[in-house]
């Protein structure tokens, strides 16, 4: 009597396989994992913009110095005026654009005297960062060179959570405190009436998750 082919069994198991995998289920997989990364992004997103920080009227503890990353006036306005009150004993403004001067920035920003006094005394302006990790590579020089332990970080609310990730990044044995500056005109409670506002937001949080993977 000739034997049975045992084979058979095998052979129509690794067609069912193919055909799990190939033609229209394929697509329904696909559809189905995009849906899944949509909602996750979406989700991501709506948790970074509800989550952006904002500065605390809580008493500030000192650092050993504060950086400023340029990009508005607030910001500089802000920082100074944690020099003048004695929340750090330097101060450095990176990504300063060239041909800016101390007395330009005094023209521009309205000073007061005590803001004034510490531009003059206690700031450094840094030309050569052109973007957040450019901004985080001097400022790990300027900190070093100081022999710095703990930095307050000044920028925007929005551009805050990369700017924390990418200067630990570089820094990861410094203490980096945040002050978050809120642009005037930033709604947060209305930003997805604003297409200007929401391009804004949506572009950060791309660049933050990459920044959290390392890109």
């Amino acid at each position: 009597m000739a034997k049975k082919n045992v084979k058979a069994p095998e052979a129509k198991a690794s067609k069912s396989w193919r055909d799990r995998f190939t033609g229209p289920r394929l697509w329904r997989y696909g559809a189905g994992l995009f849906v899944l990364a949509a909602c996750f992004l979406t989700a991501g997103f709506q948790h970074y913009v509800l989550t952006l920080p904002r500065a605390s009227g809580a008493a500030l503890a000192p650092t050993d110095g504060i950086v400023v990353t340029t990009g508005g006036q607030q910001r500089l306005s802000d920082g100074l005026e944690l020099l003048s009150l004695g929340k750090a004993e330097k101060l450095l403004i990176s990504g300063v654009g060239e041909g800016v001067n101390r007395a330009i920035l005094v023209q521009e920003l309205n000073l007061d005297a005590g803001q004034i006094n510490a531009l003059f005394c206690c700031t450094e302006l840094e030309y050569g960062a052109r973007d957040t990790r450019g901004n985080a590579l001097a400022t790990r020089e300027w900190a070093e060179k100081h022999q710095m332990r703990s930095l307050r970080l000044v920028t925007a609310n929005y551009h805050m959570p990369r700017a924390l990730v990418v200067f630990s990044q570089e820094m990861p044995t410094l203490d980096i405190y945040q002050w978050p500056v809120s642009p005037p005109d930033l709604d947060h409670q209305n930003w997805w009436q604003d297409p200007q506002t929401r391009r804004l937001l949506m572009r950060e949080y791309a660049k933050y998750l990459g920044a959290r993977i390392g890109l």
